[in-house]
């Protein structure tokens, strides 16, 4: 990937315009579930592929872990998606997506708050692989 170019640009714009049209027509003030909910049909309905919930595995030194991750959706097999109905984001909310793509090795993560007036806000994170960095004597 060249320097400068944005990870799923053209999918994540269509699940970002998703939600956008989410709010359009719902606004703000509905639980989570809510958003969540109106979010799957917008997703379907402009025929995105995703998981709604999905159970997201995670191992330790190649080993299967009891502990799951399980985001809102996962878009295009590859896009973390988590939507939550609050006013303000926390750091919780950016390191529970960041733990989400660390675990999973997936690339982008997507965090939508439908909580805000008048227009939903986002973030999105990349998840880099960790460079080593040497020190020379």
């Amino acid at each position: 990937m060249a320097s400068g170019e944005i990870v799923f640009r053209d999918e994540s714009y269509q699940a970002i315009g998703a939600c956008f049209e989410v709010y359009k027509e719902r606004g703000n003030g509905f639980l989570e579930a809510v958003y969540q909910e109106c979010l799957a049909m917008e997703l379907t309905e402009r025929n995105i592929p995703f998981e709604d919930k999905p159970r997201l595995r995670l191992e330790y030194k190649g080993r299967p872990l009891k502990q799951e991750y399980e985001p809102d959706f996962l878009c295009f097999g590859e896009i973390i998606l988590e939507v939550n109905a609050v006013k303000q984001l926390s750091d919780e909310h950016r390191a529970q997506v960041m733990d989400y793509l660390k675990a999973t090795g997936k690339q982008l993560g997507l965090l939508v708050k439908f909580g805000h007036h008048p227009k939903i806000e986002h973030e999105r994170f990349v998840n880099q692989p960790l460079s080593r960095v040497s020190r020379v004597s």
